[in-house]
């Protein structure tokens, strides 16, 4: 690497946010499954902290020998509705103690895969562990939980989007913010860096280690270059921009693989924005012309985006994966949550932005007087864009007791804070309590 991009990349870290925004440890517990839940849990504290015992010592050696902030250090491991299931137990919360005991032994931020996968179907430990989410997350720090309800090939469980509405519930009766841990996804991915949506697949090796880059920092400067321009030549900026981006991550996922001992799984090259100023995904829609992301065009730029991002991506590292785009976090970004203040993002047109970014309603802040139909049809909503489109789309959602629209709630860090948006106050209701299963778009027949 010559001197110009040295100095280059010390300028992006210096003055544009970029980091590295997860070094993430990928655990597989299936060897951990116990018909005894103490024996179980014994053995998955056991295992996490002796494969991640240096992981955060690896991560902070190559932060200073390499000059890139590592902003978190995580670990994803099987979902724990199959591990639990063989216990026979009524409730999953000691499995999930067990795990946030583990991430603090270890020093890892959050730990994900508090998880269940009944896009088909419920087994039995899937009932229960969905049911053990509110207490789980009560009794825990650093847990994170997810539940997938859909996908491309089976279709949508309406049983289980019912459920989780009301589960949102009761989240939001014990601390709201706890919903800010639970993600319901369609077509979650096996390989996810990040939270909260993280898990290790049952595809996956024993233990590796994926990493997760950021910087809408980086992109939003290369494009002020380019001003007046045409669109064209904006996706080339942008493809050149996530190409140096993720040679970075691959540079320190490989280094940390090696020094670890584990696979090297993938680098999740997503657009992670944060509150802090100058790292907005919304401040670079608004670059590339937009008055105010919201406005009528932002899902034209936003799709440009997410694609320019991943051919980048793509030409710099041939192990890309997780989700890998553009995340519209609304209250982790300054730029999103000042068009939703003036009104001018709204929840419908997030919900159509998400057709053409990873994720979907990520973050939002809604009325805490919002029923729980209401949480599950939104949940539906996101579920049909992902089974339809063949892309991972998930809800975040975070209704707020004794909030009204006009008001905003604080949540801290780099989940910044939220105005309380707007719902439709028509009732989904009656379709929500059909329950049953949507099924499968007939191109999930294609092999």
């Amino acid at each position: 690497m010559d001197l110009r991009r040295i100095m280059e990349t010390v300028n992006m870290i210096d003055n544009e946010n970029l980091d590295l925004r997860t070094t993430t440890m990928g655990i597989s517990l299936l060897d951990c499954i116990d018909s005894d839940s103490d024996r179980a849990c014994q053995k998955i504290y056991d295992k996490i902290t002796t494969k991640a015992e240096n992981l955060v010592k690896v991560a902070r050696e190559l932060e200073t020998e390499y000059g890139i902030p590592i902003a978190n250090k995580r670990i994803t491991v099987t979902p724990i509705s199959l591990i639990a299931a063989a216990s026979g137990d009524s409730d999953y919360v000691k499995y999930a103690v067990t795990l946030d005991k583990a991430a603090k032994a270890v020093g890892v931020d959050l730990i994900g895969g508090f998880s269940a996968l009944v896009h088909k179907g419920y087994q039995n430990g899937d009932r229960v562990l969905i049911k053990s989410i509110p207490q789980a997350l009560k009794e825990t720090e650093r847990v994170c939980s997810s539940v997938n309800v859909g996908s491309t090939r089976s279709g949508i469980n309406m049983d289980a989007v019912k459920e989780m509405g009301q589960i949102v519930i009761e989240n939001e009766k014990i601390n709201p913010l706890n919903n800010g841990n639970l993600v319901i996804f369609c077509n979650a991915v096996e390989d996810n860096p990040f939270m909260a949506g993280g898990f290790h697949g049952v595809g996956e090796s024993d233990v590796a280690l994926n990493v997760g880059v950021s910087g809408p920092g980086v992109v939003k400067t290369a494009l002020e270059k380019v001003k007046g321009e045409s669109m064209d030549v904006v996706a080339e900026t942008i493809k050149q921009t996530a190409f140096k981006v993720t040679r970075m991550g691959q540079l320190v996922g490989q280094e940390a693989s090696k020094r670890l001992g584990v696979d090297f799984g993938i680098v999740d090259l997503s657009l992670a924005p944060t509150p802090a100023q100058g790292d907005s995904v919304a401040n670079i829609l608004e670059e590339i012309g937009l008055e105010s992301v919201g406005t009528h065009g932002t899902t034209a730029a936003l799709a440009m985006l997410n694609d320019a991002v991943k051919k980048g991506g793509i030409m710099a590292c041939s192990h890309v994966g997780g989700l890998s785009g553009a995340f519209i976090p609304e209250s982790e970004d300054a730029g999103m949550i000042a068009a939703a203040e003036k009104g001018i993002l709204t929840v419908d047109k997030l919900e159509a932005m998400t057709a053409v970014c990873s994720v979907g309603l990520d973050m939002i802040a809604v009325p805490g007087d919002t029923p729980a139909e209401t949480i599950s049809a939104m949940i539906a909503d996101e579920a049909a864009i992902g089974m339809i489109n063949n892309k991972t789309t998930a809800v975040r959602v975070i209704p707020v007791p004794g909030k009204e629209v006009g008001d905003s709630i604080e949540f801290g860090g780099l989940f910044g804070y939220a105005p309380i948006m707007p719902v439709h106050k028509e009732s989904s209701a009656a379709m929500i309590n059909r329950g049953g299963r949507i099924p499968a778009p007939v191109h999930s027949f294609k092999n």
